[in-house]
């Protein structure tokens, strides 16, 4: 069960990019199927040639932002559907992701796989340490994804982050006060995809191979984690939500765990993640559980309904005296 903690907040950096696309600027970003690959490819490729691993992931991060700013672009200036925008730009990876991962192999221009078991990693000093997959390793992780968390609420807290939050919201009304549209939405698809790509760069580490297959369905995964940890945490609040989707990853993470632990074919996880996918948005709309919603939205206070006032009859009006009187 730690080892599915430690992944889980690992995966949590993955799932606050997604909240920036999904619910942030509610754009349907199919990129990061092939960037989170990316971001492995790259981290992989870089220490496999004797990089130093942490700027290997710095640099897996970084080519997450290309990935995300041709996508923006893509759409944006290309006026391309952003759902086919990102899926143009993730089926281009793939074929990118090969050549990346190839440049680590001698005998090959490309590589469906790279090993990273006998090599130094972030999380070598972890491990010589004794702390990976124990406790001491959960509570490290936790304070490192905790650090992403609250870089996402500031920047979301700033001018430019409130901007991002508005394209969103209403397109027509923030591009009236001035603000390029097609700017906030690059600049989210790169931080997005950047973020993913990072995650990418520290699973392979952390498992010990990158893999040309490990991005697919990742935007399920990612979807899981944000809607399963806003059903539960709610979404009120910027810093509330953030850290939803990091308890949502944490959470998608144990219910695969224990899935297996009860005998449940590894091939049939993508479909334990859609049904899972699917219980988070429609229990929310049955019976009881539609009152969750609305005492969530109220900080969790239940609020007695207000009984309406009884009707009063009017007083009739004084009938006006008469020229005798």
């Amino acid at each position: 069960m730690i080892g599915a903690l430690e992944i889980g907040l690992i995966y949590g950096v993955m799932a606050l990019g997604v909240y920036l696309t999904f619910r942030v600027l509610n754009f349907p970003d199919l990129t990061v199927d092939g960037s989170f690959t990316t971001g492995a490819a790259v981290a992989a490729a870089i220490i496999t040639n004797g990089g130093n691993p942490v700027l290997a992931t710095l640099a897996g991060g970084g080519a997450g932002l290309i990935a995300g700013i041709i996508t923006g672009l893509l759409h944006t200036k290309g006026k391309i559907d952003g759902l086919l925008a990102g899926i143009l730009t993730m089926i281009a990876l793939w074929s990118v992701n090969l050549r990346i991962m190839g440049t680590a192999k001698e005998d090959a221009a490309v590589a469906a796989n790279l090993p990273l078991l006998r090599t130094d990693s972030v999380f070598t000093p972890l491990k010589d340490a004794s702390l990976l997959r124990t406790w001491a390793g959960v509570a490290i992780l936790f304070v490192a994804v905790m650090v992403f968390k609250l870089i996402v609420d500031w920047f979301l807290a700033t001018n430019l982050g409130l901007s991002i939050q508005a394209t969103g919201d209403n397109g027509p009304m923030i591009r009236s006060f001035g603000v390029s549209t097609d700017a906030t939405t690059i600049l989210t698809l790169a931080l997005s995809n950047g973020l993913v790509a990072l995650c990418g760069a520290l699973v392979a580490q952390y498992q010990g191979f990158a893999d040309i297959s490990m991005g697919i369905g990742l935007i399920l995964v990612g979807l899981a984690s944000v809607i399963l940890g806003q059903a539960v945490l709610g979404q009120r609040f910027i810093w509330v939500s953030t850290f939803a989707v990091v308890f949502g990853a944490v959470v998608y993470r144990l219910i695969i765990f224990y899935a297996m632990r009860v005998g449940l074919d590894p091939n049939d996880m993508k479909l334990v993640t859609a049904v899972l996918v699917v219980l988070a948005l429609l229990l929310p709309r049955w019976g009881f559980l539609k009152r969750v919603p609305s005492l969530r939205g109220r900080g969790g206070r239940v609020t007695p309904r207000e009984t309406a006032p009884a009707a009063t009859t009017p007083e009739p009006a004084a009938a006006a005296p008469s020229k005798g009187e």
